[in-house]
């Protein structure tokens, strides 16, 4: 089956650069995805785009080169809840992904059974309305109530001027909540400024909350135009974001992850090279101790638990 990939959208970034920034053994690539291939498994037909195939692979390729160890495979929306290209993904990885998937009310018990035994550990509620349609709350929350008891956790993506609709809602999930890219903070606010203290009263009143301090290169203003310090490593890329990123770092140590977002849906102005993401990290988690439990004791305690 052919599919024609969204107009105007970029292909993923050939050929990334090797990151300066070692990150620590056992890290953990803690969001990103798989694409098709759509003629094995096509998109869905209510999809909102069409991405170019980005295959398991091409994404544990990436993995080896960036010097991660394991991957968290999130199900992208172009899948809606056909969950089989990122079942695959995890079932030949050889132990070294877990994934997140999308669910709808109907599945049964046995579903979400083998889909654990795949390797899944929460699914994800998308309230971004511009990639996907709107599921009734009431359904959502039956779907928290069911995954509760596997042991899995809810990811949210929202977009920052939604989360005082949302507040509610979020709060009475009953699982560990994980939050995409920090809620999607407009960073041409000040970081002290009421949009984003509204987030973290959030995290700060809400244990069960963590947050991806990931996707600066859907949140910045000034773009990936960098520098080599005296360090060696990678500054000024993606700046705007840093102090955003670094508060929720610096304040939650033991509730953030990060993740590449590879391959980046759904961007036309410029598309990232994953090894300059990489040399971010060392902006926003500043100690070797914080990018420790960023990459590696985070990921595993969630995902991993039997090993952390």
């Amino acid at each position: 089956m052919s599919f024609e990939k969204t107009p105007g959208w970029l292909d993923w970034y050939q050929g990334p650069t090797r990151p300066r920034f070692q990150v620590p053994v056992g890290s953990v690539d803690a969001h990103c995805h798989v694409f098709g291939p759509g003629a094995e498994f096509p998109y869905a037909p209510e999809r909102k785009y069409t991405p170019c195939d980005a295959s398991k692979t091409q994404l544990y390729a990436l993995r080896d080169h960036l010097g991660f160890a394991r991957n968290v495979v999130v199900q992208a929306t172009c899948h809606g809840a056909d969950n089989r290209a990122m079942v695959d993904a995890l079932v030949h990885s050889g132990g070294k992904a877990r994934g997140v998937a999308t669910v709808k009310r109907s599945i049964s018990d046995a579903e979400l059974q083998a889909l654990h035994q795949a390797g899944v550990r929460g699914v994800r509620f998308n309230f971004v309305k511009r990639l996907v349609d709107f599921t009734p709350k009431d359904e959502l929350m039956e779907i928290a109530a069911r995954i509760q008891k596997l042991g899995w956790h809810v990811v949210i993506y929202f977009e920052a001027v939604d989360l005082p609709e949302l507040w509610d809602f979020f709060t009475q999930l009953p699982t560990t909540v994980v939050v995409d890219h920090m809620g999607r903070p407009d960073v041409s606010l000040p970081v002290d400024g009421p949009q984003f203290a509204l987030f973290e009263r959030f995290m700060r009143e809400h244990s069960n909350v963590w947050s991806k301090v990931s996707c600066p290169e859907r949140l910045s203003l000034t773009g990936p135009k960098a520098l080599n310090s005296e360090m060696g490593l990678v500054h000024g890329a993606y700046r705007d974001v840093v102090p955003f990123a670094r508060r929720i770092v610096e304040q939650f140590p033991d509730r953030v992850l990060w993740g590449t977002d590879w391959p980046h849906p759904n961007l036309r102005d410029h598309m990232p090279d994953d090894g300059l993401l990489v040399d971010f990290i060392p902006h926003i988690a500043t100690t070797a101790e914080l990018q420790r439990k960023l990459l590696v004791d985070n990921p595993m305690r969630l995902y991993w638990p039997e090993e952390a």
